[in-house]
């Protein structure tokens, strides 16, 4: 683990790292970009607006912290007053320059939002791959390190199963993340994709579309024991008939069939050893 996520233990804000010594620089919002490493794909307009409302009165009361990369700056942390001050007309905004490695960017990005607990759940899930792909994280640790249960992400990580048509359901909020995690069970993508679809014209609840998941779920044929096929085979040379013989735990059940009342009365006589 890098000495920038040291140096912020038990949270990874960077952001309150920020000394009253530290030097602020007037950049110009031309010269930035944003974190390449941002998970966040949405931003709430009207938040947006409002910050630039606000902003346009007071300016920016916190500066963005970026790195240089060449002839920009890279956003650390700090975006959406970035983009507000941008709404807000603003050509220039204060900033303070930290010297950060691809790695460490990557940590503060992916970290710091997955902190802030406003992602989406599907950001979220691709932010925690993103962190046990690309920086060795195990699911515990990472668990860990953002003060989530390890069953909180594995049951993220299963939306990124989902096709890209659900996964942007999920994202956009017309299914939440119980409807994703009842459809990451089902094999089928196109049946996923119908099932989503249903759920979304029909407004199915959580529960309803679990039920309906299960209904639509292919019936598992259980191969009955080499010992109840054996038995089977003897009863029905015996009997002269198709027998069945279902079992489960403890219980189970015996089928004889038969084609006509003669055939019923001639298994009934065998069975009962009438002459």
């Amino acid at each position: 683990m890098s000495d920038t996520i040291k140096r912020v233990p038990n949270a990874f804000f960077v952001e309150d790292t920020v000394r009253a010594e530290d030097p602020i620089t007037m950049i110009r919002c031309r010269q930035m970009k944003p974190n390449p490493f941002q998970p966040r794909r949405y931003f709430d307009e009207d938040a947006l607006l409002e910050l630039s409302r606000s902003i346009d009165i007071h300016g920016i009361l916190q500066p963005i912290i970026v790195r240089k990369n060449h002839r920009h700056y890279e956003i650390v942390a700090g975006e959406r007053r970035f983009r507000a001050a941008q709404l807000a007309g603003l050509q220039e905004v204060p900033v303070i320059v930290r010297d950060f490695d691809e790695r460490e960017m990557m940590e503060l990005a992916l970290l710091e939002n997955l902190q802030r607990e406003n992602l989406t759940p599907i950001e979220e899930a691709e932010a925690y791959e993103a962190l046990i792909k690309h920086l060795g994280f195990t699911q515990e640790q990472l668990a860990e390190r953002v003060g989530k249960s390890r069953p909180h992400i594995a049951n993220h990580l299963r939306l990124l199963k989902l096709p890209q048509i659900v996964r942007n359901f999920v994202d956009n909020g017309e299914l939440t993340m119980g409807h994703g995690r009842a459809l990451a069970g089902v094999k089928s993508s196109v049946k996923i994709e119908q099932l989503a679809q249903v759920a979304i014209q029909k407004q199915l609840n959580v529960r309803q579309l679990e039920r309906l998941v299960q209904e639509q779920a292919p019936k598992v044929k259980v191969k009955p024991s080499i010992q109840l096929q054996a038995l089977e085979n003897e009863l029905q040379e015996q009997l002269g008939t198709k027998v069945t013989i279902k079992k489960t735990k403890q219980k189970g059940t015996l089928a004889i069939d038969f084609y006509s009342p003669v055939d019923l009365q001639r298994i009934v006589d065998l069975l009962l050893g009438d002459d």
